[in-house]
């Protein structure tokens, strides 16, 4: 794995950067010196590279302000489902033209109140692996339940008019193991009603770039990102890998 080879080229002597081939060797120091954009080719130590985790590599980025944000952790989200579960679902806002529901209370000491909206299309409900459904009132473990058997799982909760997205700071999609979020900053959430325009199509794909861009989601990108420091006894080179 990547963190193992990275420790390995620390204890090595020299690492040497195999790209440009048909360039000369060239000291950091003339490199710090020059105006960019150059092409160098460089022999030089790898003196200490960040984040030292690989798993801290990861971040979240936006391409719209250009703002990168470390990835919330699985606690922060289910907190935010236990806080949106307080409200229970409307009922008001079950069975409409574009999507079915269901909903049951909890057997445990809390009762919860769960709502799960099915989507429609052309009236008929879809295959699992095809579905995307909306809940209101689940915990952590039972989102996870749903993506296994689901294609799509958004979280929501009531207003007295419409069903809405929760705080962003949670994901605002789910599909297999991967968590989708949405930009603060950038993102001006609309009404879920506009899922109903994709449920039209012929056949939905529910694609999360589609879903985020009805929903007025800035749609924010997993990157890897790490820092190197590079050194050959005239100068020290800080070189940052970024890459989707």
């Amino acid at each position: 794995d990547l963190e193992s080879h990275l420790q390995r080229c620390q204890q090595l002597t020299v690492t040497v950067l195999t790209d440009h081939q048909d360039l000369n060797n060239t000291e950091l120091k003339t490199i710090m010196n020059s105006t960019a954009p150059q092409q160098y080719r460089i022999r030089a130590k790898l003196r200490t590279y960040k984040p030292q985790k690989l798993h801290q590599s990861v971040k979240l980025h936006c391409s719209k302000c250009n703002s990168l944000l470390e990835v919330p952790d699985g606690d922060n989200f289910d907190l935010i489902l236990q806080g949106s579960a307080v409200t229970a679902p409307n009922p008001e806002l079950h069975n409409t033209s574009w999507y079915d529901s269901v909903m049951w209370t909890t057997q445990d000491q809390k009762q919860r109140k769960i709502a799960i909206h099915f989507v429609k299309h052309d009236e008929m409900l879809q295959q699992p692996e095809d579905t995307l459904l909306m809940i209101e009132g689940g915990t952590l473990k039972e989102v996870w339940k749903l993506t296994k058997r689901f294609k799509c799982v958004i979280p929501v909760r009531s207003t007295e008019d419409d069903l809405e997205l929760l705080d962003l700071s949670a994901p605002f999609l789910l599909q297999g193991n991967v968590k989708y979020y949405g930009c603060k900053q950038c993102s001006s959430p609309k009404s879920i009603k506009s899922l109903s325009s994709i449920a039209a199509e012929q056949r939905p794909s529910w694609e999360p770039t589609e879903i985020a861009q009805v929903l007025g989601i800035e749609l924010l990108q997993y990157v890897f990102i790490m820092k190197f420091t590079l050194v050959d006894g005239t100068g020290a080179l800080n070189a940052y890998l970024f890459d989707y």
